[in-house]
């Protein structure tokens, strides 16, 4: 065992895997959390008997004997949770009628497409046989990058000769580009909606990405949706660490990192109460532990440019709504045109992206249904709103009712049935996580970072201090929760290492 203590900062996925690492390797861990809730972004909340959940929607690993299946059990956050997986990934409707239907298993999705555009065949065949070559395995290590030596590379040998082709056919392709070369004008901007949501937009998307996930992943029943949702799969993982030992602080907003002779010492508190430690990790927003607990005294050219030239996710404005009707006959994701183009958030929205969750009984009472929209929006927007708060309350007002107004169109006699509207902007989701400018995932996915995510990846730690590590979505391009889970084991492999100590990972007993 050791007396090394780790003072983590932020009861995210990142954060809460460093602290049952940590555990699991006989390190003395401590997180402190803004939030009264672990879980970070990956979270759910509850109004009036029903469940708004605002992050998973698919989840890689929920398939047993997979890679990232193994983290989730060491992490305690799959055993006994019943895994969805849909037949259908969304439907993306067009004028005139027609749907394009991505199933998750792509030969129903090669005949679905070559129905709908017989004149695509050499781009869909192109296309799927893409997604095809992923399936066979996606390239994995649960070792760290810094650690990975020519044995570990030899294992993931197969599995990175049968997707490099594919990597070096779309090189630094968008899906945009891509698309272009389909025929069929609605195929094409189906293709483009299904990999470039409206509502989650990364124009850059490379065609690359586009191939690798979610639907290879979904074909080989590896990425479903856990029963419970966000908040439920990070109490699981926080039973975890609290059972190995661990502490979390609640309601503790970490203001400053504590720096002497260029190592990181400790944390102080917004109460002004100081916590010591021998390390110091970060899971939290990038910018603010950069620029704010560090005041911005650590940095170099590359870390200044991440923050400086990168795109990050569009920040989102999520519509729930609470309504006393069962859509369980509906497709559970859908795209949909409006006749009449509205004004929402500041933009015009052509198209609506709907998501029910009849799929999971625990988000709403029997015989009721949650409906979820996602709006892509400004931050600046709402925080100049904000300024009047009145104002800001309105527009929140006025986009929920909105909403309902859209849906009825739809879906007859909606707006009788709704008992519940919430409305989540770019400022709840910064007040709550303090992500940077409310953005739900951090980094954009890019040719850039894809190259990043690939490659050498982005530093962990910063110029010129010692005992810090910086772990979560803003040094994960594409961020997600398998990466984050990745990130916090991998931290603690890399202070194994360091202090010369077999890492070891553990399972929960039943």
């Amino acid at each position: 065992m050791t007396d090394t203590s780790i003072l983590i900062i932020g009861a995210g996925i990142a954060g809460l895997s460093a602290g049952c690492y940590g555990q699991m390797n006989g390190y003395e861990t401590q997180i402190f959390e803004l939030h009264s809730l672990p879980g970070g972004l990956c979270t759910s909340w509850k109004r009036k008997g029903y469940t708004f959940d605002g992050c998973v929607h698919w989840l890689l690993g929920t398939k047993p004997g997979t890679g990232f299946h193994g983290i989730w059990e060491e992490l305690g956050a799959v055993q006994g949770r019943p895994i969805v997986n849909h037949e259908e990934y969304i439907r993306i409707e067009g004028a005139g009628g027609k749907t394009f239907i991505a199933y998750t298993d792509l030969g129903r999705l090669e005949a679905h497409m070559k129905e709908l555009s017989p004149q695509d065949a050499d781009v869909i065949d192109e296309y799927i046989g893409a997604m095809r070559r992923m399936a066979k395995g996606q390239p994995f290590s649960d070792k760290s990058r810094e650690l990975m030596g020519p044995l570990d590379m030899l294992k993931m040998l197969p599995m990175l000769l049968s997707f490099m082709p594919t990597m070096r056919h779309f090189g630094d392709m968008a899906v945009h580009a891509f698309a272009q070369r389909v025929r069929d004008p609605f195929l094409r901007s189906a293709l483009i909606m299904l990999n470039d949501p409206p509502d989650y937009r990364s124009p850059e998307m490379p065609m690359a990405l586009a191939v690798m996930l979610p639907l290879p992943a979904m074909d080989n029943g590896d990425a479903g949706y856990p029963v419970g949702g966000s908040l439920e799969l990070a109490r699981a993982i926080e039973r975890r660490y609290l059972g190995l030992g661990g502490q979390i602080h609640y309601k503790a907003r970490v203001e400053k990192i504590l720096v002497e002779n260029g190592k990181a010492v400790g944390v102080r508190l917004a109460d002004g109460s100081e916590e010591r430690g021998d390390i110091v990790i970060s899971a939290a927003d990038g910018h603010a532990t950069i620029f704010d607990m560090l005041e911005g005294r650590y940095v170099d050219d590359e870390i200044l440019g991440y923050y400086r030239d990168l795109a990050i996710f569009h920040p989102i404005v999520q519509v729930s709504l609470g309504v006393a009707r069962d859509f369980s006959d509906e497709p559970h994701a859908v795209y949909f045109p409006l006749d009449t183009p509205v004004q929402l958030a500041g933009q015009k929205r052509e198209v609506l992206g709907l998501k029910h969750y009849c799929f999971d009984p625990t988000m709403a009472p029997k015989g009721k249904s949650v409906l979820v929209c996602w709006l892509d929006s400004s931050y600046d927007y709402w925080k100049e709103l904000s300024a009047e708060r009145a104002r800001y309350e309105a527009e929140k007002a006025a986009i929920g009712d909105a909403i309902i107004g859209v849906l009825e169109q739809r879906f007859q006699g909606l707006r009788q049935d709704v008992e519940v509207v919430d409305v989540a902007t770019p400022l709840t989701y910064h007040r709550y996580t303090n992500n940077w400018q409310g953005s739900p995932e951090g980094w954009a996915f890019s040719p850039k970072t894809m190259r990043m995510a690939f490659g050498n990846g982005m530093r962990k730690t910063l110029p010129g201090l010692g005992q810090f590590y910086m772990i979560g979505q803003w040094v994960e391009p594409g961020g997600g929760l398998p990466a984050s889970a990745l990130a916090g084991r991998n931290v603690i492999q890399v202070l194994c290492h360091k202090d010369k100590r077999r890492f070891v990972a553990s399972v929960p007993a039943a």
